[in-house]
């Protein structure tokens, strides 16, 4: 009975005794000098590696992106530069020219009727027609032999109508983008139709004859206007200067 007692607490006190050489061998470890800087080294060595290799992939990650932003921006500078259907944003808008080819060659027959202008210069801008006396709205353009020259688009636009009237003789009319129309009337050989889009300096007709203005033979009578029946504007405003 006591030698089971004996061997049950030595069984007992076998677990402590091994708990305790394992403390002691901690303690002698610890005691030593070398101990804390060993390990404080190797847990920098360990911090220095992971910040590594977090900053070599923050790196690629940043290589990347930059990457796919330089090919985005090449990819859209090509198609706004050498796309098929680029168009040039700030284009200047068509100006109006003289509907034919050479002012030098022809003068002025009969002026727009300006009503600030003085009274001799508004008389001389009177049609007479019968027994009335019409304010001329617009300029008649002759040559000094009189003959025929070629009577051009002022602008691009559209023919809006194509006439022969027996009062203004053959009539073209061309809408504009702008809102303006510009009306050639005393035409001989038109060349256009209704509807047709035209081009600015395109020939439209040659200069012919009128029944209004039948004293001036030969010449082109032109008018703007703003839109479709809308007023009469004075031509001169808006040819390039002299």
């Amino acid at each position: 009975m006591n030698d089971q007692k004996q061997d049950l607490k030595t069984k007992e006190e076998a677990p402590n005794t091994t708990q305790g050489a394992q403390t002691n061998a901690w303690k002698r470890l610890l005691a030593k000098k070398w101990v804390f800087p060993a390990t404080y080294m190797a847990a920098a060595a360990i911090i220095l590696t992971l910040m590594w290799v977090y900053q070599d992939s923050g790196k690629s990650k940043i290589a990347d992106n930059t990457q796919v932003g330089l090919d985005s921006s090449k990819q859209t500078v090509t198609d706004n530069v050498s796309g098929p259907d680029a168009v040039a944003v700030n284009s200047p808008a068509e100006t109006m020219s003289w509907p034919f080819k050479d002012r030098n060659e022809l003068e002025v027959v009969m002026h727009y009727f300006d009503s600030k202008a003085s009274n001799e210069v508004r008389q001389a801008a009177m049609v007479e027609y019968g027994d009335t006396f019409t304010p001329h709205v617009g300029i008649d353009y002759a040559r000094n032999d009189k003959q025929p020259f070629d009577v051009l688009a002022a602008m691009s636009g559209k023919v809006t109508a194509v006439e022969k009237n027996p009062v203004v003789g053959n009539l073209v009319e061309i809408t504009h983008s702008n809102g303006l129309v510009t009306v050639y009337q005393s035409l001989a050989d038109v060349k256009v139709v209704k509807d047709q889009q035209v081009k600015k300096g395109e020939v439209i007709a040659q200069a012919g004859r009128s029944e209004m203005e039948k004293d001036e033979g030969v010449h082109l009578h032109f008018e703007v206007r703003q839109g479709q029946g809308g007023p009469a504007l004075n031509p001169e405003q808006f040819f390039p200067e002299q």
